[in-house]
């Protein structure tokens, strides 16, 4: 620690952030995440784009990590503001978004006690552990930092999600010694074991017509995927999965695949591989969909930022 430097936690946030890579965030401004929103100002390296309403701001933080791969960012405040985030972080949740939802939250010395408080949301908390991959409450300044690494660790590990952290707003103006690292932790890649790869590609050696089905888990992968397609295999995709090849290849289906034509198409498939998908009910006539009897299956890929 650098203790001739101090900063808030507010600050630490921002630090953070610029170390995570990230180049925009997206929320609504109010007093509960002020001094989040002010260090970004002052900093200058961070653009906000503030938003009309939080369930706009978070799918806008979703659509920026889809498009970019970098880590969304949402930034809104306590109580209503917090809740009205919640049906856009179930779709980054389904769609496997990385993605860091940071909320306020109202004075520590009145948290948790049923008083009324102004803008307090009951259990706030726990309705953020059900509308994404985890949730986390930073309680003092000695935490944040540890609080901040894990949520995003956590929000690129496969399968990928949005992760909540909600900070108290006297909490968000408390100072602290600026830490000497300020790095996110690195996340280990997906590796499948050597004995698996060999007893898939002794499956599939030998077929005539094999297809990939590609999810969104597939995503980053474009170059295996090339490989596979120059090998002759044919791809369709899940709908999260879309533009891991453009959809205009000629070995492409797309993934508009609900189609008696296409189905009639997989019964002459002799094997599938699946990569990065979990095969939705959306996207299979409810689990109904005729797909070949040899079914070779990846649940995840080393390369994945997300699973659906």
């Amino acid at each position: 620690m650098n203790a001739t430097h101090m900063i808030t936690v507010g600050e630490l946030v921002a630090r953070f952030l610029e170390e995570c890579g990230v180049r925009t965030a997206f929320g609504v401004i109010s007093i509960h995440n002020m001094p989040i929103l002010d260090a970004f100002h002052r900093r200058g390296r961070l653009r906000f784009v503030s938003a009309r309403g939080e369930a706009g701001a978070c799918n806008m933080a979703d659509a920026s990590a889809r498009i970019t791969g970098a880590l969304g960012v949402c930034v809104t405040s306590t109580g209503t503001g917090c809740g009205n985030a919640a049906g856009a972080m179930v779709e980054a949740l389904t769609a496997g978004t990385p993605l860091l939802h940071l909320t306020g939250q109202i004075e520590s010395a009145y948290l948790d006690r049923d008083l009324g408080f102004i803008h307090e949301h009951p259990d706030q908390l726990g309705m953020l552990r059900t509308v994404g991959k985890a949730a986390f409450r930073i309680r003092n300044p000695e935490t944040a930092l540890a609080t901040l690494r894990e949520a995003v660790r956590l929000a690129f590990t496969p399968p990928c999600g949005p992760v909540s952290i909600e900070i108290p707003i006297d909490v968000q103006a408390m100072l602290m010694p600026l830490p000497a690292e300020l790095a996110p932790l690195a996340v280990a890649p997906v590796q499948p074991s050597l004995a698996a790869v060999d007893a898939m590609a002794q499956a599939l050696a030998g077929k005539k017509r094999p297809l990939l089905w590609l999810g969104g888990g597939a995503r980053g992968a474009r170059e295996a995927v090339e490989r596979f397609v120059r090998m002759g295999f044919g791809v369709v995709t899940s709908v999260q999965g879309r533009g891991v090849i453009p959809e205009d290849h000629p070995l492409s289906l797309g993934s508009y695949n609900l189609q008696k034509p296409v189905e009639d198409f997989y019964e002459s498939v002799d094997a599938l591989l699946v990569v990065g998908s979990r095969l939705r009910s959306n996207e299979t006539l409810t689990y109904k969909l005729q797909l070949p009897a040899t079914r070779l299956r990846i649940d995840a890929n080393p390369l994945a930022h997300n699973r659906a």
